[in-house]
């Protein structure tokens, strides 16, 4: 049953990607901070409907939780943002390839050290190789004829 997991971020991925495009594309028509404005509206609309409908949590325990855990909304914006910006100048798939890099980058770091009290994985060789090849990916998909 743990399969799922690699499967629904495979599909969230494709999603990244999607809206990536879609957003870019928005932000070109109607400015890159209003379409990032319009893109987490929605985004919360839909996260207030399914929050009320399907929801199993505690909204009213947000004032007992570590106030840093409540960065993840700005580190998303700029996030939303970033990618408004950078997809009609380089493309989706650089974009794209460029954050994929950088999430993994401070996911090695947040593994190695169990930041945010995540589980301690340590930083070794394979994993060094697998950043060499990614930044050399990411060489090739940005470099231009």
């Amino acid at each position: 049953m743990k399969w799922i997991f690699p499967l629904l971020a495979l599909v969230g991925g494709v999603a990244i990607s999607t809206q990536a495009s879609i957003n870019g594309g928005l932000g070109r028509k109607i400015g890159a901070i209003e379409a990032s404005l319009v893109s987490f509206a929605i985004g919360t609309l839909a996260l207030l409907f399914i929050t009320i409908f399907l929801g199993k949590g505690n909204l009213s325990s947000i004032g007992s939780i570590p106030k840093w855990q409540l960065t993840g909304g700005i580190l998303g914006a700029f996030y939303v943002v970033v990618m408004v910006l950078a997809v009609p100048q380089v493309g989706v798939t650089t974009t794209v390839a460029s954050v994929i890099a950088g999430q993994i980058i401070m996911s090695a770091i947040v593994d190695h050290y169990g930041l945010f009290g995540a589980k301690q994985i340590p930083f070794d060789l394979r994993r060094l190789a697998a950043l060499i090849l990614m930044f050399g990916s990411l060489y090739l998909f940005f470099k231009k004829d």
